[in-house]
């Protein structure tokens, strides 16, 4: 493993510490969390169960965090040619969309969550 490739896999721990660092933080958290787009989360007694909600949100995060690396493995495996840069940039960037959809989901079966008014 030569430099380059010791700074890069340093680079993409680091990203995905973060990510894995907020889902855990959204799983623990004992408020509602929301999913950094500038929304305001529920309020926690619109929520039936905040722990549930929590948790959904915190385990998007945690597995972005484990796609992160593993993209970073796909690539380091392909070896110092060009085309590895297709899983690194791909599991970094690929998985947004399907966080927003999931995230949108959520907000579908927000009903499922939300207290009896």
């Amino acid at each position: 493993m030569n430099g380059e490739n010791i700074v890069g896999l340093i680079i993409y721990l680091a990203v995905a510490g973060v990510m894995m660092s907020i889902g855990i933080y959204q799983i623990k958290s004992k408020n509602p969390v929301w999913f950094y787009t500038g929304e305001k989360p529920p309020r926690a007694e619109e929520l039936s169960d905040v722990n549930a909600w929590n948790k959904k949100h915190g385990f998007m995060w945690v597995i972005y965090g484990i796609v992160i690396i593993a993209s970073y493995g796909a690539g380091a495996m392909m070896g110092d040619t060009i085309w590895s840069a297709i899983p690194m940039c791909g599991g970094v960037i690929i998985p947004l969309p399907f966080m927003i959809m999931y995230h949108h989901k959520l907000i579908k079966i927000y009903k499922k969550y939300k207290t009896e008014s």
